[in-house]
């Protein structure tokens, strides 16, 4: 087991929030320490390998550095470059590939308890902590016969493994409909499969339209007011308001969102409102257990999406400034 030094802050997450609030306590005297499961900004490099943001760049700045690019929405590639020049340049100090398993109490602050990818201890102790974990890792499951069958992913990449291929995408976000597009144009047989009534009105404005002709064309199925039952090695079974079908299919893709990992903060002892979301303090992202703050989507309060990183980068900011007030510098 591994102990270090009493650190005044340890940020838990080293995604565009986490990044961020390091650079804003950095501003204010005081150098965290960023504890990161996997490479930075690791949700982001789990995105399609060709994926453009819906922001445009200056909405996803942090640390004063200016995001510029030839495009009018930023790609993925073009992100992970940013956000790794920002750490970077701000010589913020991270350790990587080192997941923290729990949070106690200790003294006047806490000691985290983790493993590194080599399976070894590690224990920190630090006055203050700020999760600023994402959702990428926790997929919101369908809880079906099938699920967890090679398969099924809750990821898509990219298209070229699905050439040729019957494959059934559960869910009409702009995930859903993007992947839908791109296994389309390389031979992919798609069946999109969608609980709601009628197209979402999420959609991109600029995507909908194409998606659209190319269903109606045929190119694409579309089953609306339907769900996926059962997952089996050449087929699936979809309810729709007609009954129960069985379709054939080599892969699906559920692509249904995901969540913050709630359990891991009632284990630190914050608490959750009737609604489901932690317990926190707008003003200063302050949990209930005084010394815990939140950064980025794990303070959302309904949808993960709801907080992204261009509200999210101004988390750490708030958590400055309150520990500047409190006298906790």
């Amino acid at each position: 087991m591994t102990n270090h030094s009493i650190q005044h802050t340890i940020i838990i997450g080293g995604g565009p929030c986490g990044l961020a609030a390091a650079i804003e306590l950095q501003r204010n005297g005081i150098t965290p320490l960023i504890i990161e499961k996997r490479n930075i900004v690791h949700s982001i490099s789990q995105y399609p390998t060709y994926m453009h943001f819906f922001s445009s760049p200056e909405l996803l700045e942090i640390g004063d550095i200016p995001f510029t690019t030839a495009n009018v929405k930023p790609s993925r590639l073009e992100a992970l470059n940013y956000y790794r020049t920002a750490a970077q340049r701000h010589n913020v100090h991270v350790e990587a590939y080192v997941g923290i398993t729990a949070i106690n109490r200790y003294e006047n602050g806490f000691e985290l308890e983790g493993t590194d990818r080599f399976g070894e201890l590690r224990t920190y102790r630090c006055r203050h902590v700020i999760i600023a974990t994402g959702y990428f890792d926790h997929p919101n499951v369908l809880g079906i016969p099938g699920e967890e069958m090679d398969k099924v992913s809750h990821f898509f990449r990219e298209s070229h493994p699905y050439v040729g291929m019957e494959v059934a995408i559960i869910g009409g976000s702009n995930s859903a409909i993007d992947a839908a597009l791109e296994l389309e144009r390389v031979g992919a047989r798609v069946t999109v499969i969608y609980r709601g009534a009628h197209y979402s009105s999420s959609i991109k404005s600029w995507v909908r339209p194409t998606f659209e002709a190319k269903v109606a064309k045929g190119s694409i199925s579309m089953r609306f007011a339907s769900r996926v039952t059962e997952i089996h090695p050449r087929h699936i079974i979809v309810e729709t308001e007609q009954g129960c079908e069985s379709i054939a299919n080599d892969f699906v893709l559920a692509l249904t969102g995901f969540h913050p990992d709630r359990g891991f903060l009632t284990s630190a002892g914050v608490t959750m409102e009737a609604e489901g979301y932690p317990t926190f303090n707008e003003e200063t992202m302050e949990t209930n257990v005084p010394g815990i703050y939140l950064a980025g989507v794990v303070a959302s309060k309904h949808e993960a999406n709801e907080i992204f990183i261009e509200s999210g980068r101004f988390h750490g900011r708030k958590i400055a400034q309150h520990m500047l007030d409190s006298g906790r510098k």
